[in-house]
């Protein structure tokens, strides 16, 4: 990551060739006909994941954006791609905050799915948040145990993230992670080594949440679209408080984002208006 930018004109003509706003989900994110794991993001034998300063981004703020990919939540992503992330990227910055850093992690059941984390790079360029987004394996598992693997979220992000934010500037990322369901509530080293390749230590999930804490604000949005998920977004409250956001449509994901992202750095004195940046309000995918 690091040198290049969002450039919403470019990603508009890009996502017009391709046809992001016409073709399906099955189209778009062709790991699904593979019914695999792309092998870039497979987080086995990773270390960190970093998101760094550079010319171009000298003050990155990173973001973790961790999607729940099980069944109930798989067309996220797609409306995503449609037209969601130019919205949450061009928002970002137009809002102050010029050098965002996006990490894409896909979250299934650690218990049940084949591939229950898959994660990125922090970018921030259109042309490879873009990439990553569409690398993605939307497994559409889950299973019948009350809960999906969120905590992976805060595992990765506790213990394979290096940021320029927090080492050089003592200022913490953002975490997200967007579902329907609670949380499960215990991580095995079993699973880890799994999932990462070593693993010696089992956690709960709020362990790995204080953990998460440490360098990253942690919030869940909750999709509330079926009587399973309300019932989730109580549990949710009662761990994260405000930090739990509670929404009806899907689709303001991103503005719920940015929000957030734009408030707390102006708040802090770091956001600042970015010149020539179009307008987002009207962006429809071709």
């Amino acid at each position: 990551m690091g040198g290049t930018r969002y450039d919403i004109s470019a990603r508009l003509s890009r996502a017009e060739a391709a046809g992001y706003g016409k073709k399906s989900a099955s189209e778009i994110f062709t790991q699904n006909a593979l019914h695999r794991a792309h092998e870039s993001m497979n987080p086995n034998g990773v270390i960190f994941r970093e998101a760094r300063d550079s010319e171009v981004h000298p003050n990155t703020v990173p973001i973790i954006l961790g999607l729940d990919v099980t069944g109930s939540m798989g067309h996220i992503p797609h409306e995503l791609i449609k037209d969601g992330l130019p919205k949450l990227m061009g928002g970002i910055i137009q809002g102050g905050v010029p050098d965002p850093a996006l990490l894409f992690l896909g979250i299934g059941d650690h218990e049940c799915d084949s591939y229950p984390l898959q994660v990125g790079q922090f970018e921030s360029g259109d042309e490879e948040l873009d990439m990553w987004l569409t690398r993605t394996y939307i497994e559409g598992g889950g299973g019948g145990n009350a809960g999906e693997s969120y905590l992976l979220a805060w595992y990765f992000a506790a213990f394979h993230t290096k940021t320029d934010a927090f080492e050089k500037r003592g200022q913490k990322g953002l975490l997200f992670t967007v579902g329907d369901e609670p949380g499960l509530k215990k991580l095995p080293a079993s699973a880890i080594k799994e999932i990462m390749g070593q693993g010696q230590q089992t956690y709960t999930h709020l362990e790995l949440l204080a953990e998460a804490q440490k360098r990253y604000d942690v919030y869940h949005i909750s999709v509330l679209h079926s009587g399973q998920a309300i019932n989730a977004d109580v549990e949710w409250k009662e761990l994260l408080g405000q930090n739990c956001l509670s929404i009806e449509d899907h689709r303001e994901i991103p503005n719920v984002i940015k929000k957030i992202i734009c408030d707390k750095h102006k708040s802090s004195g770091l956001g600042r208006p970015v010149a020539g940046t179009d307008s987002l309000d009207n962006i429809e995918m071709l």
